[in-house]
């Protein structure tokens, strides 16, 4: 069978009214006009339509009854069919094929239902094709195919057609309908004249109405109007055609804003070649041209001392940047990626000063005190002096706030002569501030290392990575794990950025990272560092860094003389004392700040101001006292012992407190006490429970008492085991009624077989000790180590009692 298909021209849509004259053999338009005319299809009588018919197999086209459409025959076998139909003035019948890619079909291949059909008129074309005019009479469905050649013939059965009440409201609503969508669809067709819009409105009979759309409109799916064929009531195919025209409509709207979109790129895209290529001619008359840039470029890279693999590859994203056009959203990516490889100090060093006494001034300028910290750094110059070349250590700096560990930083970089960087890790919860985003993302940034590095100029900065217990993880991933290459040793000589995508030396950076406490940091992370313990100050030598450090740089910040800012050495202990309460000195700052302030305030007010600033006078500059400091009140009352505990602002004293009923032998607990803190206060209990000798009362009289044990305040969370001993104490003192030494404080955890274990945070405890007047502290022998590591200056004035288990602890607390 050969190829039978409606043809996609203007002229299926040119419609005037049907003369014969018009069909012209030569002629390339095709003027036709639907036979239909007035309110009833084309009939003719039912014995006149043969029950054997040719048919024609219709490709990409759908003939219905009443209607008169052009069909372009291409092949042989349709060619003669449509001869010998029109030489005998015969019928065939119009029958769509459902497959349209056979080119020889079976009556498999073709639809159910078709048209019979008379052949109008038939013009003979150029290429040897022909154009058949076909008018449908009515619906056929096919049966059994009689002969394949030299065409196919077939059994018919010809359908009847309902049509509805031309009054029937709902009709014509329908009728409306269909007009407004097929109009819509020839007014986007690119093939469509604007005379068809008009002919449609013209149409008044309902059945040549639907019957014309459904053949003459083009839809997507063709399979759609194949499907309207086999519908004989002429309203339901009208609702079946306007549902496909619905559809149509809505493919349409949405071709039309693609194009529209691509229309505007494409007019986007030539607006900005056409400026870029001004541009280009602008810079090229002012010598300004691209090719310029990117020689400066080559010349950066020819001065750069990295190794051969890295040039390599800024050779091949060279060429790639010479590639691409200005106007390019990757050249922006390139341009920035490549400028970025050439800001990296790739091998460039600043100079060690290797000057051993001109560092330990320069850090003792300073920072007064810090001595481990200043003594390893002091360690690691030397060693560079003497082998010339060694990794840096990774230093971790872990203590309360306040205390100098961040500026130690900077000064370490001021005694190397090394650029200083810092970066805060504290809330970093996203991988990517470590080891940047890949370039090929929007927006993709380096790291912040490779970010520090880069504005320090050099490879062997020192970077401080400030908070480093503070960082987070989430979704975004764990930045505490992507800083296990960078700060190790080992393996941070190959430090792989995803943005810079090349392994970079970190072998030579100096890193110090500071905490407030170490349990929040990786272990494995932890494990990789050097941790140095920045304890906090005593009051002696707070006033020792307020003389030195604080007050002078106040005078500066605020404009005054040396002798404009004085205070004398009771006030400033009085500050200490009475106005802050913290292991640093950070708050000891900001009140001297404050009495700078209104010392600037009086000068610049020509008030009269005192030469020296004291004790009396401090209510004036700072208000009330703000902050009190438990005092060690000699432990009078019985059941009241000192213990001595670690916070992260550093050392405090807190006081456990028991009284005793008589009960059922009970335990009760309050003062906001963590789980490890309640379960010391029931070891504390068990214990005596098993030696009530040690109390001086019987299992009897103990299983008769209440014991409650409150430790203020009770505002305070309070957590851990070093009160354990203090409790136990607490209990026997108020279970004899008798009270313990006079200036004792204490601090070791107690087993349930009465062993005392060791504790941390000793100094700490020992600041805090002092600064509540505490004369003597019960402590772990096991602890004895940890005291005599400590500089005479802390342990002065105190007497340390050490002790092995519960029972050394009664005899010293209770020996009259």
């Amino acid at each position: 069978m050969t190829n039978c298909h409606a043809p996609r021209r203007p002229n299926d849509w040119n419609l005037m009214k049907y003369d014969k004259n018009s069909l012209s053999p030569g002629g390339v338009e095709v003027n036709i006009m639907p036979v239909v005319q007035g309110d009833s299809l084309v009939h003719f009588d039912p014995d006149q339509l043969p029950e054997v018919v040719p048919v024609l197999a219709l490709r990409n086209a759908v003939l219905f009854p009443g209607t008169v459409y052009p069909v372009t025959i291409g092949r042989e076998k349709s060619i003669r069919l449509i001869r010998e139909v029109e030489s005998r003035d015969g019928f065939l019948g119009a029958v769509p094929q459902t497959d349209v890619s056979v080119e020889e079909p079976l009556q498999k291949d073709l639809s159910r239902y078709g048209t019979v059909a008379k052949v109008i008129k038939t013009i003979e074309m150029p290429d040897g094709s022909m154009t058949a005019i076909l008018q449908g009479i009515r619906r056929l469905e096919l049966g059994d195919v009689l002969q394949y050649d030299p065409y196919i013939v077939a059994r018919v059965h010809y359908l009847e057609d309902t049509v509805p009440d031309m009054d029937d409201n709902q009709l014509l609503i329908l009728m409306d309908s269909l007009k407004e969508k097929a109009a819509q669809i020839v007014r986007s067709s690119s093939f469509a004249p604007k005379e068809a819009v008009t002919a449609l409105k013209t149409i008044e009979n309902y059945p040549f109405l639907v019957n014309f759309i459904a053949t003459t409109v083009e839809v997507e799916h063709f399979a759609d109007k194949v499907d309207l064929l086999q519908y004989g009531d002429m309203q339901v195919r009208g609702m079946k055609l306007l549902s496909v025209l619905e559809t149509q409509v809505q493919l349409l709207r949405i071709k039309q804003e693609i194009n529209q979109k691509v229309r505007s790129d494409i007019d986007q895209q030539q607006r900005e070649y056409y400026l870029n290529n001004q541009l280009r001619t602008i810079q090229e008359e002012l010598g300004m041209d691209e090719g310029e840039e990117f020689a400066k470029f080559r010349e950066r890279a020819a001065a750069k001392k990295w190794p051969e693999s890295v040039k390599a590859v800024f050779e091949k994203e060279m060429a790639r940047l010479e590639k691409y056009n200005p106007s390019s959203p990757d050249y922006s990516i390139q341009y920035n990626y490549v400028q970025f490889m050439l800001d990296l100090p790739w091998g460039e060093k600043s100079e060690d000063n290797l000057d051993l006494k001109n560092a330990q001034k320069i850090l003792d300028e300073d920072h007064y005190g810090l001595d481990t910290v200043k003594d390893r750094i002091i360690e690691y110059l030397a060693v560079l002096k003497l082998k010339g070349d060694m990794k840096s250590p990774i230093l971790c700096l872990y203590g309360p706030p306040g205390v100098g560990k961040t500026s130690l930083g900077k000064s370490i970089a001021r005694a190397l002569g090394r650029k200083y960087v810092r970066i805060s890790l504290g809330g970093m919860h996203d991988e990517a501030e470590i080891r940047g985003h890949r370039k090929t993302y929007v927006g993709a940034l380096p790291g912040r290392i490779l970010s520090g590095i880069q504005r320090a100029g050099t490879s062997n900065p020192v970077i401080v990575l400030d908070e480093i217990d503070k960082l987070a993880s989430d979704f975004k991933g764990d930045p505490s794990s992507a800083l296990l290459e960078a700060l190790d040793p080992e393996q941070n000589g190959t430090f792989h950025d995803n943005y810079l995508d090349i392994d970079y030396d970190l072998s030579d950076v100096l890193f110090i990272t500071t905490a407030n406490v170490t349990s929040t940091i990786q272990p494995a992370l932890r494990d990789r560092m050097e941790m140095i313990n920045v304890t906090g100050y005593l009051a002696e030598e707070k006033m020792e860094i307020a003389r030195r450090h604080l007050i002078p740089k106040q005078q500066e910040l605020h404009g005054l003389g040396k002798s404009d800012l004085k205070i004398d050495k009771a006030a400033l202990s009085a500050i200490i004392a009475e106005y802050t309460h913290e292991s640093g000195v950070r708050g000891l700052e900001k009140q001297i700040a404050k009495i700078a302030r209104v010392t600037a305030k009086k000068t610049a007010l020509g008030e009269e101001r005192p030469a020296v600033i004291k004790k009396d006078m401090l209510k004036e500059y700072l208000g009330l006292p703000t902050a009190f400091h438990d005092q060690q009140k000699g432990n009078e009352a019985p059941g009241v012992v000192t213990g001595l505990a670690w916070t992260e602002m550093g050392g405090e004293i807190l006081f456990v407190e028991s009284s005793v009923s008589q009960g059922k032998g009970a335990l009760s607990m309050t003062g906001n006490l963590g789980d490890v803190m309640k379960e010391s206060a029931q070891i504390a209990w068990q214990y005596i429970k098993a030696h009530p000798e040690m109390a001086r009362i019987t299992a009897e009289e103990f299983a008769a008492k209440d014991i409650h044990i409150h430790v203020p305040e009770g505002a305070v969370p309070k957590d851990g085991p070093s009160a354990g001993i203090t409790m136990v104490t607490s209990m026997v003192s108020a279970l004899r009624s008798q009270a313990i030494r006079h200036g004792v404080a204490m601090t070791g955890e107690m087993t349930l077989r009465g062993r005392v274990l060791p504790v941390g945070g000793i100094k700490e405890k020992i600041l805090a000790a002092k600064r509540a007047g505490v004369t003597t502290i019960v402590i772990s022998e096991e602890n004895r180590k940890d005291v005599e590591d400590i500089k005479e200056i802390y342990v002065k004035g105190l007497t340390f009692v050490y002790v092995k288990d519960i029972a050394d602890v009664m005899d010293f607390v209770f020996d009259a």
